[in-house]
């Protein structure tokens, strides 16, 4: 008699929307589904720090492949940005750096240093980042006692609105929503608008509501995925994160081995194809006057 484990049937290639939990790393999220899916084709697009809860997509098998252009999407968040009060990591897990009383600071100041931070602005991103210099996290060189000075980037902050204003003594807690670009660190703009204010800021709550279609009501919990794993199948996925474009027999023979197809024009970014059957086939991107493959998904 065998000894040996019988394998599993791998789960279908799909996306797994989940509520991250606070207190969990993104890593964690994966290690946990990597256990609940049956696979270890288990990836996130888009790191979430612990402290944070909400929207982490993540990828199954083939859908993996999908998760580097997903990160690349806009995203929305909700957020407690703490005036008066700086830390070392510009949010409440970090240690207290600077204190300066922001009694005196008015909402119409709040909302002059609000808008200045909205549009295409140039961010420095935090010190404690996953950023690399010098072929090390930046992260891993402050833990070590090191000063890193990080480049500004330019990102797109295309709404940060005020929802409430709460006063307790010397600081003040300022509730937003914030729809940003990828790479916006919502840390570096609670830090900023308090650097602008003159009393230092830091997050003390990060939401993240929305992965570029994919919101909160599409998320679930661990718990709930523990009870009933629920994956978004490919071509689903894509056709909701990607303009579509559907093709020929033949032409879906040219795609199914990498092969270009004349653009027509839809502009910058991923676009899923799908055959006349509505199988997902790929995903390309138009450079010129033809398409580039940049996955493909057909045996």
């Amino acid at each position: 008699m065998s000894t040996a484990r019988a394998k599993r049937t791998p789960p279908p290639s799909g996306l797994i929307v989940v509520d991250k939990p606070a207190g969990w790393t993104s890593h964690d999220v994966v290690g946990k589904l990597r256990g609940i899916a049956g696979t270890r084709r288990v990836g996130h697009a888009g790191t979430l720090d612990p402290m944070a809860t909400g929207v982490l997509v993540v990828g199954v098998e083939k859908a993996t492949r999908l998760l580097g252009h997903l990160a690349l999407t806009e995203k929305g968040y909700d957020a407690t940005i703490r005036l008066g009060v700086s830390t070392n990591t510009d949010d409440a897990e970090g240690e207290v750096t600077a204190t300066a009383s922001a009694a005196h600071v008015s909402d119409e100041g709040i909302a002059k240093g609000v808008a200045a931070l909205t549009g295409r602005i140039t961010q420095v991103p935090p010190q404690v980042s996953a950023i690399k210099v010098n072929g090390e996290r930046a992260y891993k060189r402050v833990r070590a006692g090191e000063e890193v000075e990080l480049r500004g980037r330019p990102v797109t902050v295309s709404a940060f609105e005020v929802t409430a204003v709460r006063r307790e003594g010397d600081v003040v807690d300022v509730d937003a929503s914030v729809t940003c670009s990828s790479g916006t660190y919502i840390r570096a703009l609670a830090r900023d608008l308090g650097a602008a204010l003159g009393t230092g800021g830091h997050l003390t709550f990060l939401r993240r509501t929305r992965v570029g279609p994919y919101d909160l009501a599409a998320a679930r919990t661990i718990e709930q995925l523990a009870a009933d794993c629920v994956i978004t199948p490919m071509a689903e996925a894509v056709a909701a994160a990607f303009p579509r474009r559907d093709v020929t027999a033949e032409e879906a023979a040219v795609v199914g081995h990498g092969g270009r197809l004349p653009a027509l024009g839809a502009g910058e970014g991923p676009i899923g194809v799908f055959g006349p059957d509505g199988t997902l086939l790929a995903l390309v991107e138009e450079r010129g006057r033809f398409t580039r493959s940049l996955a493909v998904f057909v045996p």
